[in-house]
């Protein structure tokens, strides 16, 4: 068998026409979403990757600037300055640019960020609300993972799902959303990986997502026939793109797989919209 290509694309403009509509009616109540991210320092990575985020958030009508701040500034005078974003009315979404400088906790700037307005879903909050099953304002990847296994038409309930790699941002944050559903989910990380237990919990995953950062970590020959694959992973291998899966093998074996890219990312954007029309509605009480 041959898997269907879940590609993100069609999903993330489905997103956008819904985050469209949204932008009209707040609109028309003098409501208007601006997000502001906030960079330390000068990162050409960084850069681009928010030269992108302004042209998306633009093309939808919704204001986005970017906000520079000194490399050798402190974490405290970080913190006072999310402060003043935090009070500036006229703001309704907030991201904190990674990575921040050496010395600087990134995880206490995080917790700093207004709750409503933590559009990245990164306050400890904003992830607790999560476990509580009442999510407001998730981490975007997360949330895209989530939504691209709903777009297949799966039912979680009961389903083997292996996540592999249990960041706050991603693996955590899926692992709980997932389990909300009543899906059977295993985290597997470094641990798993040096007792060498990680092939064989993949090739029991009915709903395999991977985020981890290392390129074909998963062999596509572990990829349980008939499964879904999210591939989260985004690596550099030679002259090519790719994810944490083998992809040419695993496509052979998956019923439905993601590509690298094309496949998360788009939904993650889409999602971010999304979260930033969320947050100003919940600072204006719509």
């Amino acid at each position: 068998m041959s898997a269907r290509i879940l590609s993100g694309k069609e999903i993330a403009e489905k997103i956008k026409q819904d985050v469209k509509k949204e932008l009209e009616i707040l609109k028309e109540k003098g409501i208007k979403p601006k997000l502001v991210a906030v960079q330390v320092g000068e990162n050409p990575s960084s850069r681009v990757y928010l030269n992108a985020q302004k042209k998306s958030c633009e093309a939808m009508g919704i204001e986005h600037e970017v906000k520079n701040v000194n490399q050798d500034t402190t974490e405290n005078e970080l913190i006072q300055f999310i402060h003043t974003l935090n009070n500036d009315s006229s703001i309704t979404g907030i991201i904190l640019q990674l990575p921040l400088p050496q010395g600087i906790d990134v995880r206490k700037v995080q917790s700093n960020i207004a709750v409503e307005k933590d559009v990245e879903g990164v306050n400890p909050a904003n992830l607790g609300w999560i476990v509580y099953g009442r999510p407001l304002l998730a981490p975007c990847t997360a949330l895209a993972v989530k939504e691209l296994i709903d777009s297949t038409g799966v039912d979680l309930y009961g389903k083997e799902v292996v996540m592999v790699g249990h960041s706050d941002i991603v693996g955590k944050p899926v692992s709980m959303l997932l389990v909300d559903k009543f899906a059977t989910v295993s985290i597997c990380h470094i641990g798993t990986s040096e007792k060498g237990m990680l092939e064989t919990h993949v090739r029991m995953a009915e709903i395999l997502i991977v985020a981890v950062g290392k390129a074909h970590l998963i062999k596509g020959d572990w990829v349980k026939e008939g499964s879904i694959v999210i591939d989260v992973g985004i690596n550099k291998l030679g002259d090519k793109i790719v994810g944490d899966v083998e992809f040419d093998v695993a496509k052979e074996r998956a019923w439905w797989i993601t590509p690298v890219p094309g496949g998360v990312g788009p939904v993650t954007t889409a999602i971010l919209l999304r979260n930033t029309i969320i947050a100003a509605k919940m600072l204006n009480r719509q």
